[in-house]
């Protein structure tokens, strides 16, 4: 499942119900915000330990990545996402949440063909859920706020 919209439409928590029932089946399940799973990969392979962690996430039937994109990384940070993204193809599950359309992917692995790749694998057996709604967040703090300015009187 991939989920896309705006911040704050509910993507991560989507994804969260989702996994959660997944926990509740009995399936292994992994949630990493991207910058710490990547920073993590990178990690391992200064370590040259990458094949081990990588094999430590097959254990999971699923994996979510949230917030791909959010943050812009280097080529070396997104080298190693695209390195578990086709590790995973055809394996086990990745979900994952964006803020960004695939039209702007290229700006996440800064290669067309890694792009192309990258997307391939993840649309090749994925349902895509679009949420684009406004912010609750925002919603909630414009209601707030509301309620505290006081009642005026109208004549």
């Amino acid at each position: 499942m991939l989920a896309f919209g705006n911040p704050g439409s509910g993507k991560t928590h989507l994804l969260c119900a989702v996994a959660q029932e997944l926990i509740h089946q009995g399936r292994q399940v992994r949630f990493a915000p991207c910058n710490l799973l990547v920073q993590e990969l990178l990690v391992a392979k200064r370590d040259l330990k990458l094949a081990r962690v990588l094999k430590q996430y097959a254990k999971y039937e699923a994996l979510i990545i949230d917030d791909i994109g959010y943050v812009q990384q280097s080529r070396e940070e997104m080298e190693v996402l695209f390195t578990l993204l086709a590790d995973r193809y055809e394996r086990s599950s990745v979900m994952l949440t964006s803020n960004l359309p695939f039209s702007k992917w290229e700006q996440i692995f800064k290669d067309p063909m890694t792009t192309a790749a990258a997307i391939d694998r993840l649309v090749h057996h994925s349902v895509i859920v679009e949420l684009n709604i406004p912010s609750y967040r925002l919603e909630e703090s414009q209601k707030t706020k509301a309620q505290a300015q006081p009642q005026q009187d109208t004549l």
